[in-house]
């Protein structure tokens, strides 16, 4: 699957533009195409940290699971276009319920796992949000409580459902949704919707500040992405990066479904269980913060490792070029992501023409179809977007804005250039006479 195949196959779909197809969509043709390919992976110590089995999804199990947590939502009170919010770490359910509230519907709103009660009650009012859906356990913490307490500031938020094990007393039970065999029998299986009303995210993990994107706009953004990652059908994507922004959603599950491959997360990191994942015998793409690369550096990694993806948020610093071969990434590619806020993720492939250094020192060198993705540098020397794969707006609370494709958008953050190479991106408003930024992000 690829870019190319996603336009092509929208007629088919009834969706007249890459514009309104939505991820659901491409999950339901891969398995209807391709019902035994793996889709979703869980990490094998997934019950010590939630009590859950790991399990190992299909394409068609995946399909079938979403409709019928879709339905669940869809017996809710709640208008179409609702925003429901996820607060899970990344693991099969975060992925699961993503694509059933899109198939119920409604839209999705990402919310870090990591937010503590006080941030949770902004992001909920700030977006407007009816319903989250989290989990019982996670370590140590008790998201399903947390949220509770959230709906207890919050009465706009009526509904918190919750996969288990231990799920609390007025807290919906999502097992007990997805399993309930009698509402599977009443009702035949619905087309769901082949339109999405897109994804809300959080512009800098700031809670008040929610960014709506279209589900075409997530699509071409993955579309992009996928240009420099090349991942294809039957391989794997092994991720280390949270699905709770633009970032982790771009580099995982929406380039999984866009490619056909297949999904792993670890979300909580540990050394065996990473070592363990990786060498697993099929065609892997790692995508880890970029931080990692000094741990990976000069070290032997498995034959079926195909690229490391080493994701950074602007403003960042890049590393060192000069490396000795010993000393560099032992795999046979390497690909740099930049997530510029909520607003557009930039791939380049390492020592090509559409090296990421290379392609933010010179914006005409990125070489996507317009309509895709354009980028330019204004009279300040700070990089702006346009098109499709950028289609990002602040959200409004009465409705969701309408993005236009056509329009740049101009960001705070410029490219430090030096030798015709990007060695940095740092925030406009932090250049000191040099032209270098105080503070720079971690990953």
């Amino acid at each position: 699957m690829s870019a190319h195949w996603v336009v092509t196959e929208a007629e088919s779909l009834r969706a007249p533009s890459l514009a309104q197809i939505g991820l659901g969509a491409l999950l339901r043709l891969t398995a209807r195409r391709h019902p035994d390919r793996v889709a979703l992976i869980d990490p094998a110590d997934k019950p010590l940290w939630s009590g859950r089995p790991p399990i190992t999804w299909t394409y068609s199990a995946a399909a079938e699971i979403v409709e019928r947590l879709a339905r669940g939502l869809r017996g809710w009170r709640l208008p179409p276009g609702s925003r429901i919010g996820l607060c899970l770490p990344g693991s099969a359910e975060s992925a699961l319920a993503l694509l059933a509230v899109e198939a119920a519907g409604h839209v999705p709103c990402l919310l870090p796992a990591s937010w503590d009660e006080d941030n949770l009650v902004a992001a909920v009012e700030s977006a407007g949000l009816s319903a989250v859906l989290t989990q019982a356990r996670l370590g140590a913490s008790a998201p399903a409580e947390r949220l509770c307490a959230v709906a207890a500031r919050y009465f706009g938020l009526r509904y918190v459902a919750a996969f288990g094990p231990e799920v609390p007393d007025g807290v919906i039970n999502l097992d007990r949704v997805v399993l309930e065999e009698r509402a599977a029998a009443e009702e035949s299986r619905s087309d769901a919707p082949v339109f999405s009303g897109g994804v809300i995210s959080f512009a800098a993990g700031d809670p008040g500040r929610p960014i709506h994107r279209t589900g075409g706009s997530l699509v071409a953004a993955a579309a992009a992405h996928l240009v420099a990652t090349r991942v294809g059908p039957d391989e794997r994507i092994l991720s280390l990066v949270g699905p709770h922004d633009l970032r982790g959603l771009v580099t995982g599950l929406a380039a999984a479904l866009v490619s056909g491959a297949s999904l792993e997360m670890l979300p909580l990191f540990d050394g065996a269980g990473f070592a363990t994942a990786l060498a697993r015998a099929v065609p892997t793409h790692l995508v880890a913060p970029g931080f990692i690369e000094a741990n990976l550096t000069g070290r032997a990694l498995p034959p079926t490792l195909r690229s490391i993806g080493l994701v950074h948020r602007a403003p960042v610093r890049f590393p060192n070029r000069s490396r000795r071969p010993g000393q560099a990434l032992q795999v046979d590619a390497v690909i740099d992501t930049v997530a510029f806020d909520e607003t557009a993720i930039v791939s380049g492939r390492r020592g090509t023409s559409r090296d990421l250094a290379l392609v933010l020192a010179a914006p005409e060198r990125l070489a996507l179809p317009e309509s895709l993705m354009a980028i330019r540098r204004d009279d300040e020397g700070r990089l702006a977007f346009r098109g499709q794969a950028c289609a990002a707006l602040p959200l409004q609370r009465g409705m969701a804005p309408t993005e236009s494709d056509h329009s740049w958008r101009t960001s705070p953050y410029a490219p430090v250039v030096s030798a015709g190479l990007a060695t940095a991106i740092v925030a406009h408003a932090r250049l000191d006479a040099d032209g270098i930024a105080d503070h720079f992000a971690s990953a």
